[in-house]
């Protein structure tokens, strides 16, 4: 596999908020407006997702957060959707929490859902590991990239 991107989530720790109540900690998702219960991997999206906003310029009514699609009959929920200015998905996000390796298997996962999505960039991030590629569907293949790519700009 390629070199992992050093996107340095941790940076944006500050822009989490996080609570603790009912004898549990939870995390304010901006997107969705609502608090959860912090599990690892949803501290990684969110970390990511303040990513998206803050550095990459990613407007925010462009970011879905679970998204459910079907998968082969079956109902799956991608975690982070990004769509481009024309409302076409423009990149597929799985996130993982930082104690799942990256593996053949994850990227096979978001295969699977790029399958019915057809997102031309698909990403993956444990927190300290996120890879990137580019998806060639005519020659069924993909490459990964050293950058993530930058996000269309409105005309």
């Amino acid at each position: 596999m390629e070199a992992s991107l050093n996107l340095d989530l941790p940076r944006f720790q500050s822009e989490i908020q996080v609570k603790q109540e009912e004898g549990k900690r939870w995390i304010w998702d901006t997107i969705r407006r609502k608090w959860l219960v912090l599990l690892p991997e949803e501290l990684v999206r969110q970390l990511l997702v303040q990513y998206l906003l803050l550095e990459a310029g990613v407007n925010k009514n462009r970011i879905a957060i679970e998204r459910g699609i079907t998968v082969n009959g079956l109902q799956k929920r991608c975690d982070i959707l990004i769509f481009d200015n024309e409302m076409q998905p423009w990149l597929l996000i799985e996130c993982k929490a930082p104690s799942v390796k990256l593996n053949d298997t994850v990227f096979h996962q978001v295969a699977r859902y790029n399958m019915r999505l057809q997102v031309p960039y698909l990403l993956v991030c444990n927190g300290p590991q996120t890879y990137c590629c580019s998806i060639d569907f005519a020659n069924e293949a993909f490459h990964f990239l050293s950058n993530l790519p930058d996000y269309p700009k409105a005309d």
